[in-house]
């Protein structure tokens, strides 16, 4: 074993991660995954990029979402519209598995999941609308969040009135500067994200490669543990505040995204056909099960007795992607 290089990609790993969290915070925080699938299918590297989406989704729910029923302090009761996006999420999933264990992650299939993922943003804006389904509270936190956002987008419109900004008594270019921050924002994190993605692809092959593991093995561990951190504080943050319809509709959410985008853009670019070192179906198992299992809690209003089962499942996956799935 060459340790000078092992040692090396993990030091790129951890920083990758730490770049990953700044463009994250600077752009999109679904777009995390997605930058580190797309560079992983750059490289060539097909099974690292479907492990960590499909590891992502059961971390999502066997780590995030367990942590967050763990950390709630009284009794859980899930709402209409959680209740909606677990059944959303669990035919998606049985979809997604069914086509993976059939080999047909194919560029039609690729087109098909992200037209799919397309229509379930425009089905969830039109449920809200008609108040089929409510677009969850936000936590104290997103809500000082939010009220800066207000005020910024306060400036950003007042940019294209300037009777109303020499009337409020404001000094005039203040709201370009605004508008051009926010501008540098988006593009220093579009920046940032992609950077992170090529370093944790990168670093996660090589370190993958040091030890002996699959490209599969380390994207349903390592990598989708380090890319749904913040998953796993918005669950704890969410849970203890007694705020469990967000983080259903996270865990949801996360998922369809990560199973209907994500997947789209890797049976479009990737190579699926050879699938010695994509996944086993103890792997398909553990996804289709943590989907139901999310399911079944939210609808049954199933608390910290879940989160402790989750989470023990969780460590078992673990244990086992280490052991008898090492490949």
């Amino acid at each position: 074993m060459d340790w000078d290089s092992l040692i090396f990609n993990i030091g790129v790993f951890i920083a990758g991660v730490f770049v990953l969290d700044y463009g994250a915070d600077k752009f999109i925080d679904h777009t995390v995954i997605l930058a580190v699938v797309v560079a992983a299918i750059l490289q060539h590297r097909t099974p690292l990029a479907l492990g960590n989406l499909m590891g992502s989704s059961i971390s999502n729910v066997l780590g995030a979402f367990s942590l967050g029923l763990l950390f709630h302090p009284t009794r859980i009761d899930f709402d209409r519209s959680a209740k909606i996006y677990a059944a959303v999420l669990l035919a998606v999933t049985t979809l997604f598995v069914v086509l993976a264990f059939f080999n047909q992650l194919n560029k039609v299939v690729g087109g098909f999941l992200i037209a799919l993922f397309a229509v379930y943003v425009l089905s969830i804006f039109y449920a809200i609308y008609k108040g089929v389904a409510a677009a969850p509270e936000l936590s104290d936190s997103d809500s000082d969040a939010e009220s800066t956002d207000a005020v910024d987008a306060v400036d950003a419109v007042t940019e294209a009135t300037p009777l109303i900004e020499s009337q409020s008594g404001q000094i005039p270019g203040r709201s370009t500067r605004t508008l051009l921050y926010h501008v540098t924002q988006l593009f220093f994190g579009l920046i940032a994200l992609s950077l992170a993605g090529y370093l944790l692809s990168h670093s996660a092959v090589s370190v993958a490669d040091s030890l002996h593991l699959s490209g599969t093995v380390f994207g349903l561990t390592i990598v989708s543990f380090a890319t749904t951190l913040p998953e796993k504080l918005i669950a704890v943050l969410s849970g203890s505040r007694g705020h469990v319809n967000i983080m259903a509709a996270t865990t949801a959410g996360s998922n369809i995204f990560l199973l209907t985008l994500c997947a789209g853009v890797v049976a479009l670019a990737g190579d699926t056909r050879n699938q010695s070192d994509t996944f086993v179906l103890f792997e398909l198992i553990t996804v289709w099960v943590s989907s139901l299992g999310f399911f079944l809690s939210v609808i049954l209003g199933q608390g910290r007795i879940a989160g402790v089962i989750f989470l023990a499942a969780y460590l078992a996956f673990l244990a086992l992607e280490f052991t008898v799935y090492r490949r």
